[in-house]
């Protein structure tokens, strides 16, 4: 028995749990060890290399297991061996990059990131090791210290056989160049000298700082994921305050545009002759600008407390989390190959019968270019002169059936242009990838409030627009077109570029399923009401509560901006982190306030005016506010989408619909049953309509971004919307018994009578109770007539006055058991 106990206790201890989170903190302890066991025996080599280096050399195993030698080394015998094998037979010098690679790891283990993450790090690492070996070689060839160690020594001596000494001197500045291109990747066609110069100093800055990839000095973004971040409030900033992305850009240089830019990038050819002119304008394959190089904030107090404190430095909201990290793009997948292919076939296929097509009608043209996007090509005609524009526009048909596709689209005229546009989906169609798309130089260096990244327009740029902006957005479309994939794109697109300090999500999900990914962000993003038990809301009951609730701190606000005297939350936030305005008095910094639902349909049809009302009020007044809404819908019709919500959502989102009927609904137009589906759309925006082919984001990426949020430290506890109550949640005086109040109800009612202040959070904290419990005898203290209703964020109003009035109140409660 006893045999069989110790070999069952050996059994268990070898059983490993892969999960236990002890195993790879003890491995990142272990590397932590050894890089500080190195770095000791690496420094002092420098200096006891001389006295050492003659018994190391003619190493044999009786020098580790003889007791008689003694080593200069400070650690010994053991680490006079391993330095004198690093620095002698390996890399010389540069062997320090061991130091920083086992700490790299040791630090990953213990944090449990993912090591993809910093695979950049060690990879750069080793190059840096490898080349600066072979530099050191170079220069101190003669010196009897192993600069450069064995292997800098040998590929050294074969580029000297292979190319001569100036040969080697060419390699080394064409090597530094190389790095300084990729660090900076200047624009040669604009780079004047003052410029290069510039560049110049910040590259080498860079180089010599360990910061790699392409960067520039106004927003230094991490590369593939890399997070360059050590201490907490060092985060990076750009100068409007947005996050910098984590990789590199390896997509075409794209330029999205906000929504008053135009949309067109063709370039125009001398004008010929030529009916047949088919000109090709495709998207750059060249690499885009460098990055800008973030500024590093302040590192002021936690709590701006007014000017009159004496507090110079400006308040930082993010304080409060400087430790949270923004979400890496190697979190995504890269769905798309970053090239447009140009059949050239297709292409003068698709040209000549639209030729023969319009001349089937004697239409004469003296011009056609084609625009290659991801999944549509424009192609631009210019008539000939006396044509009348009706007379093609009317052959949108007859030109669909002799292409033989479907979801072609005629724009008569194009505006701004004297051309007439001709939309044909292409035979093989890109896939317009998240990653791509947040990677992108107009996304990481928006300077917007709210920033959205919704896909690629037709000429294969990015394009981004201000949510702030427009100042609601209604999507519309069948089901199964890629509104849920838009609505993941609207939000991955805030959580990439927003601190959890600055903008409050309120998810509304009446079909249960498609936001209850984001509901781990509880204490980071998200925003509800106090007794509600999940962060997504779903019940119809509870939209109705916080829809009121938004309204409730919609006043609230526009009180902070009435008596702080400015016009819109730009103008406060502005002032509250200039100390201008002191909380002490009310004031506090406001985020934004984005409200998604995701099925309207639903909510209309079981709530009704209860639902449109507040949405109507929501949409007329919260924009200077910071509340902003999306609607999702899949039923576009009148009853659905009403003239209170068109009036007041003139930036709309239509995907592919069924009939004329439907996009006339969503857009006041036609065009939205001629697209092909899978997430290409039309953007109607300020009387544009933009065609745009949204970019794709699967579920377990979202998973994925939101697990990463997730482990990271969150607020105590989540941003809890004004309490609201509706007409039947409260029961009055007679309808409660004195047995049915809480034990602490009395001891409450002292409280707030004695303070003259009702508010749930000090009861709370004063009686130590949990915050619903709270909140259920602050709503039996309205019930009874001791307080007032609630006001929003605003304490409420106590109507008992005098504590003995209170007891007298209270013994006739006693009295009525």
């Amino acid at each position: 028995m006893a045999a069989k106990s110790k070999a069952r206790r050996g059994q268990l201890f070898l059983r490993l749990d892969v999960n236990d989170e002890r195993i790879p903190k003890l491995a990142g302890v272990v590397f932590l060890f050894f890089a500080f066991y190195f770095f000791i025996a690496f420094t002092s080599y420098i200096f006891t290399w001389k006295i050492d280096q003659d018994r190391v050399l003619r190493f044999s195993w009786e020098l580790l297991l003889n007791g008689d030698f003694e080593m200069a080394n400070w650690l010994g015998r053991l680490g006079a061996i391993v330095s004198n094998f690093f620095f002698y037979y390996l890399f010389g010098l540069p062997s320090f990059f061991v130091v920083y690679v086992l700490s790299v790891l040791g630090v990953a283990f213990i944090r449990r990131t993912p090591l993809p993450v910093f695979w950049p790090r060690i990879r750069y690492a080793m190059v840096w090791m490898l080349a600066l070996s072979v530099l050191l070689e170079f220069i101190f060839a003669r010196a009897l210290f192993p600069w450069g160690g064995a292997i800098g020594e040998a590929v050294n001596d074969w580029l000297y056989g292979f190319v001569g000494t100036v040969g080697m001197v060419v390699f080394f500045l064409a090597l530094l160049a190389g790095l300084l291109i990729w660090n900076r990747n200047p624009n040669f066609n604009d780079l004047t000298l003052p410029q290069a110069w510039e560049e110049l100093k910040y590259a080498l800055d860079d180089l010599l700082k360990g910061r790699w990839g392409p960067k520039r000095p106004s927003e230094r973004l991490e590369e593939e994921g890399v997070l360059l971040r050590t201490k907490p409030g060092a985060l990076p900033r750009t100068p409007e305050g947005s996050p910098p992305l984590q990789e590199p850009v390896t997509a075409p240089n794209q330029l999205a545009l906000d929504l008053a830019e135009d949309a067109e990038i063709i370039r125009e050819k001398p004008t010929s002759d030529k009916t047949t002119d088919l000109e090709i304008s495709a998207p750059s394959s060249a690499s885009p600008g460098p990055n800008l190089e973030p500024v590093s904030p302040s590192s002021p107090s936690f709590a701006p407390m007014g000017e009159e404190e004496g507090f110079s430095e400006p308040y930082d909201p993010t304080l409060e989390l400087s430790s949270y990290e923004y979400p890496v793009v190697a979190l995504l997948n890269d769905y798309s190959d970053h090239k447009v292919e140009i059949d050239r076939e297709e292409l003068e296929t698709h040209k000549d019968q639209i030729i023969e097509t319009l001349l089937h009608y004697k239409i004469e043209i003296t011009k056609i270019r084609a625009t290659i996007g991801p999944t549509v090509t424009l192609y631009e005609i210019v008539p000939a002169p006396g044509v009348r524009i009706s007379r093609i526009k009317n052959l949108e048909d007859d030109i669909a059936l002799s292409l033989a596709a479907l979801g072609i689209r005629i724009i008569a005229p194009i505006p701004g242009k004297g051309t007439i546009g001709i939309e044909v989906p292409n035979k093989k169609k890109q896939v317009v990838s998240m990653k791509e798309v947040l990677m992108s130089e107009k996304f990481k260096r928006a300077k917007m409030d709210l920033p959205i990244a919704l896909g690629k327009t037709i000429t294969n740029e990015v394009f981004v627009a201000d949510l702030t902006k427009m100042p609601h957005l209604l999507v519309a479309g069948a089901t199964g077109q890629g509104k849920s994939v838009g609505i993941n794109a609207i939000l991955m697109s805030i959580l990439y570029k927003k601190h959890p300090s600055q903008v409050k999500l309120v998810m509304v999900d009446p079909k249960k399923v498609e936001l209850s990914p984001y509901s781990l962000l509880e204490n980071h993003f998200l925003a509800f009401l106090p007794n509600q038990e999940e962060p997504i809301i779903t019940d119809t009951t509870k939209v109705i509560h916080t829809l009121n609730s938004l309204c409730i701190e919609m006043d609230t606000r526009y009180d902070l901006l009435k008596k702080a005297s400015v016009r819109n939350i730009r103008e406060y936030n502005d002032k509250f982190v200039q100390r201008r305005l002191s909380p002490l008095k009310g004031n506090r910094f406001l985020p934004f306030i984005v409200l998604v639902i995701d099925e309207f349909a639903d909510l209309i049809m079981t709530a009704g005016k209860e639902v449109e009302l507040p949405i109507g009020r929501l949409a007329q007044l919260s924009r200077a506010v910071g509340i902003h809404l999306v609607l999702a819908t899949q039923r576009p019709s009148v009853n659905i989408i009403t003239g209170i919500i068109k009036a007041n959502f003139p930036a709309r989102i239509a995907y592919k619909v069924t009939s004329k009927v439907d996009s006339r609904t969503i857009l006041d137009g036609g065009g939205a049953d001629q697209l092909i589906g899978r997430g290409d759309m039309l953007l109607s925006v300020g009387g544009e309509t933009i065609r745009l082919q949204g970019a794709f984001i699967d579920t377990p990426e979202v998973e994925r971004v939101v697990e990463f949020i997730e482990k990271q430290p969150g607020y105590p506890e989540p941003y809890f919307l004004p309490e609201y109550h509706g007409d039947d949640d409260i029961p009055g005086a007679a309808d409660i018994k004195y047995s049915d109040l809480d034990e602490y109800f009395e001891d409450a009612a002292r409280l707030v009578v004695q303070n003259q202040h009702g508010s749930t959070s000090m009861i709370q904290r004063r009686l130590k109770l949990g915050y619903n419990r709270a909140g259920r005898i602050m709503d039996q203290l309205e019930a009874m007539g001791i307080t007032g209703p609630s006001e929003g964020s605003k304490p409420r109003e106590v109507l008992i006055y005098d504590e003995n009035e209170l007891e007298r109140y209270l013994e006739e409660l006693r009295k009525k058991r």
